[in-house]
């Protein structure tokens, strides 16, 4: 009896395992590849043949011309190969810290609005790719400075960058920094 029920158990667990770990994948990876094959690769954004980044993933923006995201402590700052949080408890010295750094360097940028939350605290992942509308709008002054742009013109394109909620009701309002740099490149042009 006990050796039937053995048997039935290793069936069951190499016919699962079959199923569940092998033709499944397979046809997800395949239903992906010939149906879904933007999202599948990652919606990668090719400009002059040369890939610039994806709308999923946040990218270190560097310079005062540009829209920053939240900061990463994926590896070093949005590895996607290391995703993941500091993991540094909110009474952490080295957190507070770099908190109080952050904000010193935005309050500089803009007296006259206390600084977004999402600027200077990492996301779960630390590969957000977005902001806040609040966030885009504080470094609107600062971006169109560096760029020479009327800084009606940058609080436009911010506008039109706007996401709403998922579905209507689902997370925030965002915008893709991206996105909304990769734009603010085109009005150079």
């Amino acid at each position: 009896m006990l050796r039937n029920e053995l048997k039935v158990a290793i069936r069951f667990t190499i016919l699962t395992t079959v199923l569940l770990g092998i033709l499944y994948p397979l046809a997800v990876t395949a239903f992906g590849h010939f149906f879904l094959r933007s999202q599948a690769d990652g919606e990668l954004i090719v400009t002059n043949g040369q890939v610039s980044g994806s709308p999923l993933i946040g990218q270190n923006f560097t310079g005062d011309q540009y829209f920053h995201g939240r900061p990463s402590a994926a590896g070093n700052g949005y590895d996607a190969t290391s995703s993941g949080g500091s993991n540094l408890a909110s009474s952490s010295q080295k957190l507070v810290t770099r908190i109080d750094g952050d904000i010193k360097n935005y309050a500089a940028e803009n007296k006259s609005q206390p600084v977004p939350i999402d600027l200077v605290t990492a996301s779960g992942s630390g590969l957000d790719p977005d902001i806040s509308p609040a966030a885009a709008m504080f470094q609107a002054a600062s971006v169109a400075g560096a760029r020479h742009l009327p800084l009606a013109t940058v609080h436009d394109l911010v506008q039109r960058h706007v996401q709403g909620r998922q579905f209507g009701f689902l997370g925030e309002e965002r915008v893709n920094v991206l996105l909304l740099n990769m734009d603010l490149d085109r009005l150079a042009h």
